[in-house]
């Protein structure tokens, strides 16, 4: 953990280069203290299928989730999605300059007994 999920209306597809977005999400979460490197994985998912507002074919969305592992305390979480979402406002900067888009985001927090993974690369970190 961390998790970052983001998913684009497929408009935005040739606009965005989500490596240097990733580099600095991995980075930010890292800087805290607060999550292993080696947890931290990001991936976009393009939505081929959507709608925005009244339909109009420039209108686009992004919408990023970050998952984390249960237990750490309100203001960590707090400071930690302000940080991510100024961060993923200025990356999406070029597009909201220049045309329409819907950002969102959100935090949560993972059930402790009923979240799952196994994962072998916190090692080569250590």
């Amino acid at each position: 953990m961390p998790h970052f999920i983001i998913e684009y209306s497929a408009n935005l597809e040739d606009r965005l280069d989500f490596q240097p977005l990733f580099k600095a999400f991995h980075e930010y979460v890292v800087s805290t203290g607060a999550f292993p490197l080696g947890g931290v994985r990001s991936r976009a998912i393009r939505c081929d299928d959507y709608r925005v507002a009244d339909g109009r074919e420039d209108f686009s969305l992004l919408n990023l989730t970050l998952k984390i592992g249960h237990g750490r305390s309100m203001e960590l979480r707090q400071e930690v999605a302000e940080n991510v979402f100024e961060i993923l406002c200025d990356w999406m900067k070029p597009i909201t300059d220049t045309s329409y888009c819907q950002i969102s985001f959100e935090l949560t927090e993972l059930h402790p007994v009923l979240k799952f993974n196994k994962n072998n690369i916190h090692a080569l970190f250590k």
